[in-house]
């Protein structure tokens, strides 16, 4: 199937501006503006709708090819305003820094963090040796009833490596004047998640 038929621009143009979009800190007005120095005119809205569509395919196959994930998980949660009401951020990162999942949920309680580690683990296929949090309760309910085997590691700074990654969510938060829904929300951080690990470092 080709994924660009009925595309007017060709593939090149599409997948540069959508790795513009998620790999830097830029609007799809500054993008419009970089393919315009280009002599290339699209218009910020077909560039919005090129994210849409083609985020949450490359997403995939970056996925898809993805070779494996570290056995130590750094996990982490950062709250996240969306139309005045609170949601919780949840991240998980490994230890060559590569983001393992990131999953948007209204509560952080025992509930949502057991929800998170099922995630996890069906992504990963197995599960960590070691898991590092930080001293949430709701982490320790997860940790003994779905991977009571793992090593729990709860040492102060010892989790800042997942703690770092908030610091792009929240600039990115910023340069979209926050996000506007649940859905837009999960779906860039999936795909922004994905395009990092394509230039994460160990």
């Amino acid at each position: 199937m080709n994924t660009y038929k009925r595309h007017r621009f060709p593939p090149g143009i599409i997948s540069y501006s959508v790795w513009l979009y998620y790999r830097f800190n830029l609007s799809h007005r500054d993008i419009e503006d970089l393919l315009a120095e280009r002599g290339i005119t699209v218009t910020r809205e077909t560039i919005r709708l090129w994210c849409i569509k083609f985020g949450a395919i490359y997403t995939h196959r970056v996925r898809r090819r993805h070779k494996g994930y570290g056995d130590t998980f750094y996990i982490d949660e950062v709250f996240v305003k969306i139309r005045g009401k609170q949601h919780y951020l949840w991240r998980a990162v490994d230890q060559d820094g590569e983001v393992v999942d990131v999953y948007l949920q209204a509560r952080r309680d025992g509930a949502a963090a057991k929800r998170f580690f099922m995630r996890l683990l069906r992504s990963h296929g197995s599960e960590p040796r070691k898991i590092v949090t930080d001293k949430l309760r709701s982490y320790g309910v997860a940790h003994r009833e779905l991977i009571p085997e793992a090593i729990h590691s709860t040492n102060q700074y010892e989790n800042n490596r997942a703690e770092r990654l908030h610091e792009a969510t929240r600039a990115r938060e910023r340069g979209m004047r926050r996000f506007k829904s649940t859905r837009q929300a999960q779906r860039f951080l999936s795909a922004h998640a994905a395009v990092s690990n394509l230039f994460s470092r160990p």
